[in-house]
This record gives C-alpha cells, sequence and structure tokens, in this order.
C-alpha cells in the first residue's frame, strides 16, 4: 500500500478513537466510530485476496448495523429524557439497545460470529490493530455508562463469551482464530466487572492489549500464520519461541505471570459483591481457554514435531528482533510484583 495512504488510514483510525473516548455527546461519539469503520476497512482489503475483500465487507456491515443501533439508542434517550449526554442515559430501552450494539462492536457472544472470520481474513498486523486498537472505543463506551447498563444482562454476555471463546478454540489450527476466539473469552471477563468496577474492566482491557500485541507481534516476526508452521520455528528463533510461550501461559492466566493478575482481581471483586457462582463459573470456563493456549504453548517450544510435516525446517537465523517485541514480551511476563503499584491506581 501507498505509504501516504497508510498514514492517512492511521491518522484517521486514531482521530476516530480520540473522538470518541474524549466525548459528551451521543452524535461525536457515533462520528468518531463511523470513522474508525471507514479507515480501518482499506487495511484489512489491501491484499486484495478474495478472502480479505470477504472479511472487510463482513466487518462493514457488522459495524454499520451496530453504529446505527448506538444511533437509534441515543436518539430513543433523547425522545424520553432530552438529553444528548453519554453519562445520562436512563431509559431502560435505551440502556438494552446500547448493550447489544456495543457487544457486536466487540465482538461478545452471542454477537461474536463475525470476528473469526475477519481476522482470518486479515494480515496479522491488521489483526492486532482489530483485536486492541478497534475495542477501545467501544470498551470506553461500555466505561462511560456503566451504571445505567443491566448487570445481568452483561453477566449473562459474560459468562456466553468464555464459555464460546474456549470451546470454538479448542480445534483450531489458525493462530488469527485461536487469537480471536482468546479476544472473546477475555472479552467476557471485561463485560462480568464492568458495571460492578469500571476501572478494574479498562485494567482488564490494558494488560489484555499488552500480551495480544506481544504475541501478535512476535508470530509476525517469525511469520506463523499456523500450528503446523509454528511446530518448526524453534530451530529459527529459540529464544523468541520460548518467550512467545511464557507470553500465551501469561494470557491463559497463569499465576507468576501478568495475565493472572485481572483474573485475581476480578474474581475477589465479584466475591465482594456476593456473585461467587458467577466468578466460580467464569473461572472454570477460562480452563477451556487454558487448553489451547497451552497447545500453542507447547507447538512454540517443542524440539521435534509430534508428527510430520511439510514445512521444511529452518536453520537458526541472526535476524534482529524489533525492540518494542523485547519490551511487550518482557512487560507481558513479568508486571505480577507490580500489583500493589497497580492496586493503588485502581
Amino acid at each position: 500500500m501507498n505509504p501516504q495512504a497508510n498514514l492517512v488510514f492511521i491518522t484517521s483510525l486514531l482521530l476516530g478513537t480520540t473522538i470518541t473516548i474524549s466525548s459528551n455527546h451521543w452524535i461525536m461519539a457515533w462520528a468518531g466510530l463511523e470513522l474508525n469503520t471507514l479507515a480501518i476497512l482499506p487495511l484489512i482489503s489491501k491484499s486484495h485476496h478474495p478472502r480479505a475483500i470477504e472479511a472487510a465487507t463482513k466487518y462493514f456491515l457488522v459495524q454499520a448495523a451496530a453504529s446505527t443501533l448506538i444511533l437509534f439508542s441515543s436518539m430513543t434517550n433523547a425522545w424520553q429524557t432530552g438529553q444528548w449526554d453519554i453519562s445520562q442515559l436512563t431509559c431502560p430501552v435505551s440502556c438494552l439497545i446500547l448493550t447489544a450494539a456495543i457487544a457486536m462492536k466487540l465482538g461478545l457472544a452471542p454477537f461474536h460470529f463475525w470476528f473469526p472470520e475477519v481476522l482470518q481474513g486479515s494480515s496479522l498486523i491488521t489483526g492486532l490493530l482489530l483485536s486492541t486498537a478497534m475495542k477501545f472505543p467501544p470498551i470506553t463506551l461500555l466505561y462511560m455508562t456503566s451504571q445505567s447498563l443491566n448487570p445481568t444482562l452483561l453477566v449473562t454476555m459474560a459468562i456466553l463469551s468464555a464459555a464460546l471463546g474456549g470451546w470454538m478454540g479448542l480445534n483450531q489450527t489458525q493462530t488469527r482464530k485461536i487469537l480471536a476466539f482468546s479476544s472473546i473469552s477475555h472479552l467476557g471477563w471485561m463485560a462480568i466487572i464492568v458495571v460492578y468496577s469500571p476501572k478494574l474492566a479498562l485494567l482488564n482491557f490494558y494488560l489484555y492489549a499488552l500480551m495480544t500485541a506481544a504475541a501478535f507481534l512476535t508470530l509476525n516476526s517469525i511469520n506463523t500464520l499456523k500450528l503446523s508452521t509454528l511446530m518448526t520455528t524453534w530451530t529459527k528463533t529459540p529464544a523468541l519461541s520460548a518467550t512467545l510461550m511464557l507470553t500465551l501461559l501469561s494470557l491463559a492466566g497463569l499465576p507468576p505471570l501478568t495475565g493472572f493478575l485481572p483474573k485475581w482481581l476480578i474474581i475477589q471483586e465479584l466475591t465482594k459483591q456476593e456473585m461467587a457462582p458467577a466468578a466460580t463459573l467464569i473461572a472454570l470456563l477460562s480452563l477451556l481457554s487454558l487448553f489451547f493456549y497451552l497447545r500453542l504453548a507447547y507447538c512454540a517450544t517443542i524440539t521435534l514435531p509430534p508428527h510430520t510435516t511439510n514445512h521444511m525446517k529452518q536453520w537458526h537465523t541472526n535476524k534482529p528482533t524489533s525492540i518494542l517485541i523485547a519490551i511487550l514480551t518482557t512487560m507481558s511476563i513479568t508486571l505480577l510484583p507490580a500489583s500493589p503499584m497497580i492496586l493503588t491506581i485502581v
């Protein structure tokens, strides 16, 4: 793609996100979301592959429907209350429509169907943008309207997301689809806590974005799109493969690593809110995700493939790895000791 065009699209993405997260008026927030959608479409379809065009079309249709619902929700609320302020969402019907619209924007179950397909049709870097930057404006809208939302609906969608994200990722062999189902599962953890502790939901999103960026950039660096090629990367970059294993285990939420922090705090907060059954259920459902993370980690660091592959084993290369990958992987593994400081911020 032309560098100037690329710059325009990236700038539009940043501008759209900034408009949405800094606006108090529903129309401005909607305009920022639309700008975001229009900016990411050329980045999804830039390879001109039929799968990429299909992914861009699916993304456009789903996001257009979600944006329409957000506009309809805000208009219904303005009709009832005379307020266009985001924090003044008081009409119950508007709250339900807005929850459905943001669930479509994010890819929360049962509106998750589009996300794995769109991610599979995109490149790894575009997939990274779709999994992190494109989810920030809808999460911000959830944060700003959290006091008005229906807790029962959000908890139900959260548990459904954790279940479907874990269950449907079990038989995947494409790394992008596995990370898409991982994203759906993580969104369940954010949705279940956003009503009770919005700051904790944002903290979870930040740490999720950090670990997902580390995983996507590492996979992009070693040029791995499926498990069979991941099995042969240990000969090319052994240190990076070992770091990828730790990053994936951190995404799974295993205790000594950064990913354990948000799950620990969310379970603690849910227990304080007398929601121990919901906390137990979502913790058990995250074990499904743990299985495919372990399989990815196993494939990343294995010394011999368990079955014959058609891919030639590559010799170790001294290709320099980006300093950004080093920083992100280090942070996604070692931030747990900083949890007392993070807790004071939250």
